[in-house]
């Protein structure tokens, strides 16, 4: 009996131990450990227990395992994106969930993802990104555009934060980076404001608007702005539809548009009509002069930067001109090497190498490898076919509206959107031919919806950071969000449908010939 109890006691000091530390990195144990429990459960289940359903090859059951088992850890936060991300191929090999070849793992096929061009043009992005986060130059042009547009009121502070998103979004890949990025002079503006009713309610409309909607919205403009973006772009590739940088802005500029009319349901919803900024234009200019002249390495940053722009515009396939057939992340890689030209900038490679992303870029390139085996294993098809059932037969109008519907149900519990569209992308692109639809415009229909996930702050890592500012309740982010996600929803149906119709890509049309 006393060897019992001390075993007891020694396990109860174990998980006491593991809630310690969980809750000093400042984190849920519950939460966390049973995430990780219920991953693994589930993952041994699909794998070794229940039978793989009709039609599912052995292969795809496993795919799926590991599917599941990321969404899981994914949802939860049991093991940190990155690490899940680069745990995903070695879950392929170990489950062989792809056949070897000659008796060896196929390393090349479930490490696809992190071969792939757009996880280096990526990488590129996080460390552009990080220099500038340095220099402080991403607060310099964020303070130079306020000040620019005379920002002395609730509605002119709103639209100058959405020009600095659009700015950002060539510079900043991700839309976490950006929102933390403007946090900071976020929340020197809303100081600003006082503490009565209104503009309590004015500083929830400008976190809410300039740090998670406007940042979104932005994001899907721009390839590499949104990595949701990246992961359709390697899925259009692989089936001969290469889309490049400039192509990508073409296609996708109309949803820019959508931030008038989520801007109209804000200032209504939130009353901020006429609501002035304390210390109006003048303290933004102030604030912004504080900051002193441009240093020669933020002009150099701008520099290398603009150069890499032009060759991402004039690559294969520019409607502009062509000036050499290098992939954007070959671009990418170049860009890293001249990054770090010997005295080109006063930093240390450590110094960015702690600004940059490195879990989201290991997020991204197992997810990349996750679709890939999604497609090769029959699971994408085997997927599509089965929610073909629940659709078929409804308008095309009514296929992408039920999409996008169950898209946002999904959604709900699940904080990145980077995972969903893995999972999501390579579905409905496998599902669009069995529907009669355009494959592409489908599944840009489709995901982008799925950007617009502003129901809970917990769907959305930008929102999650907004969230952290206090200046607004999730009850408050919800009445306002529930809106605008109706509004992405027709946007989507009645902007972007018949705008990639006119471009070549109409969605009621498989058969339309690839216009570039």
């Amino acid at each position: 009996m006393e060897s019992a109890a001390t075993v007891s006691r020694e396990g109860r000091g174990a998980l006491a131990c593991l809630g310690d530390n969980i809750r000093a990195c400042g984190k849920s144990p519950g939460k966390l450990l049973w995430g990780f429990a219920a991953a693994w459960l589930v993952f041994f289940l699909m794998l070794w227990v229940l039978p793989a359903p009709a039609g599912l090859s052995k292969s795809g059951m496993a795919v799926a395992a590991v599917v599941m088992w990321a969404t899981i850890m994914w949802v939860t936060e049991a093991l940190p994106v990155g690490i899940t991300g680069i745990s995903i191929p070695t879950l392929l090999i170990l489950t062989q969930a792809l056949p070897a070849k000659g008796g060896r793992p196929p390393m090349a096929e479930v490490f696809s993802g992190f071969t792939d061009h757009v996880v280096w043009l990526c990488l590129f992005a996080f460390m552009v990104g990080a220099v500038m986060q340095l220099l402080k130059l991403d607060r310099r042009i964020a303070l130079a555009i306020l000040d620019k547009v005379k920002a002395s009121n609730v509605g002119r502070v709103i639209w100058g934060f959405f020009g600095v998103n659009i700015v950002l979004s060539f510079l900043i890949p991700a839309a976490n980076a950006r929102a933390a990025t403007l946090l900071p002079v976020i929340g020197g503006i809303t100081n600003l404001l006082g503490d009565s009713q209104s503009e309590r309610q004015a500083k929830k409309a400008i976190v809410i608007q300039s740090m998670v909607y406007a940042s979104m919205i932005c994001g899907v403009f721009i390839m590499t702005a949104h990595l949701p973006n990246m992961i359709m772009v390697g899925i259009f590739d692989k089936a001969g539809m290469k889309i490049d940088y400039l192509h990508w802005m073409l296609l996708q500029f109309p949803y820019l548009g959508m931030f008038v009319l989520t801007q109209w349901w804000v200032r209504y919803h939130f009353q901020t009509a006429g609501v002035e900024i304390g210390g109006g234009h003048q303290a933004i200019k102030q604030m912004h002069q504080d900051l002193g002249p441009m240093s020669q390495a933020e002009w150099i940053l701008l520099a290398v930067f603009a150069l890499m722009g032009l060759a991402f515009l004039l690559g294969k396939g520019s409607p502009l001109f062509e000036l050499h057939t290098f992939q954007l992340g070959i671009i990418g890689l170049v860009g890293m090497m001249v990054l770090f030209i010997p005295g080109l900038f006063p930093f240390t490679w450590k110094q960015v190498q702690e600004k940059t992303t490195w879990g989201t870029f290991l997020l991204l390139g197992g997810a990349l490898s996750m679709t890939s085996a999604m497609t090769k294993s029959g699971l994408a098809g085997w997927l599509a076919d089965t929610i073909h059932g629940l659709v078929a037969g409804l308008p095309w109008w009514g296929v992408v509206l039920a999409m996008m519907a169950g898209t946002h149900v999904m959604r709900i519990g699940m904080l990145s959107n980077v995972a969903a569209v893995a999972m999501l992308a390579p579905i409905v692109f496998a599902m669009a031919p069995k529907l009669g639809l355009h494959p592409v415009a489908f599944t840009l229909l489709v995901c982008d919806t799925d950007t617009y996930a502003y129901l809970l702050p917990t769907q959305i890592t930008a929102a999650v950071i907004a969230y952290g500012t206090d200046t607004f309740s999730t009850t408050d982010y919800a009445k306002a969000g529930w809106v605008c996600i109706l509004i992405a929803m027709a946007y989507g149906l009645l902007v972007m449908a018949p705008w990639y119709a006119l471009l070549g890509l109409p969605v009621w049309d498989p058969q339309a010939p690839w216009p570039w």
